[in-house]
């Protein structure tokens, strides 16, 4: 008996414990935190209607839920052998058949308008003020400014020695892309090897970078600060170590960067630095 009660007790206890540090660790910008329930902060247009539609959804699967739960009760007490002894030998009913028909089709609809008209404002944007094209290799990432000329270079993972301090492990890389705050950025996402895919929750981007296919989306970030995300695609052996790093920052720090960045990966070509250090599988 003391046991199960002792169980009881360190039941109730996590879910003190996770309910108590899920409000700091949703308020984290830019990664996932321990024992975070729920999603990153939105910091873009997309991520905030993602979010909005996924709340609204919990509020009308909960409300299915609770009412078929009030139906089975219901129908438990009302119709059990000792309350109903006599069985009706009703095979049909018209009208009831007609509603759990027609009930779950106009549920649907509900759902259909706002999840397509999400997708759609998601897909791509007309006026881009900048253009972004991230490459998926094995395994790391290839970054392309599209409007600045020959501005490339490559992003990978840094190793646990390699490290600075406030830099988090799996997710910091050697060179971050830096982007400009309060900006519609077009992001083009492809593949040179295998199937990949770009994924930013604080963003609402996570989008499939395939060999030969160019994908569209876009973002606008409206904070500064340091976001991290991860190739979501199961791309071989190191596919838990590609991970993605986006340094925001205002326009006038971003113009500041760009005169630095084209002299700094002036002249790279194709990914030569680490990369053997980035194919080779961790133990």
């Amino acid at each position: 008996m003391m046991a199960i009660v002792k169980n009881i007790v360190a039941l109730f206890t996590a879910f003190a414990v996770t309910a108590l540090t899920m409000g700091s660790a949703v308020a984290a910008k830019g990664q996932a935190e321990p024992w975070q329930l729920g999603f990153q902060d939105a910091f873009s247009p997309v991520a905030h209607l993602q979010q909005d539609f996924h709340d609204t959804l919990m509020i009308l699967i909960t409300a299915i839920t609770l009412f078929v739960l009030a139906l089975m009760i219901y129908v438990a007490v009302r119709f059990n052998r000792k309350a109903n002894p006599t069985p009706s030998k009703t095979s049909h009913n018209t009208m009831i058949e007609i509603v759990w028909t027609i009930a779950p089709i106009l549920i649907l609809i509900v759902i259909a308008v706002p999840s397509l008209k999400l997708l759609y404002y998601a897909d791509r944007i007309e006026v881009a003020d900048m253009t972004l094209k991230a490459t998926g290799y094995q395994w790391y990432w290839g970054y392309e400014y599209i409007d600045e000329e020959e501005l490339s270079f490559e992003a990978i993972m840094l190793e646990e020695d390699e490290l600075k301090e406030g830099q988090p492990r799996l997710l910091a890389t050697d060179n971050m892309i830096v982007l400009p705050v309060d900006t519609n950025i077009r992001l083009l996402i492809t593949a040179e090897d295998v199937l990949h895919s770009w994924a930013m929750p604080a963003f609402g981007v996570k989008l499939d970078a395939v060999p030969g296919r160019i994908n569209e989306t876009w973002m606008r970030i409206e904070e500064e600060g340091v976001y991290y995300g991860q190739c979501s695609e199961l791309c071989g052996a190191r596919h838990g170590f590609m991970p993605i790093a986006v340094k925001a920052v205002s326009k006038e720090e971003y113009k500041k960067w760009l005169v630095k960045a084209k002299e700094e990966f002036a002249g790279l070509d194709a990914p030569a630095v680490n990369v053997a250090a980035a194919s080779t599988v961790t133990q």
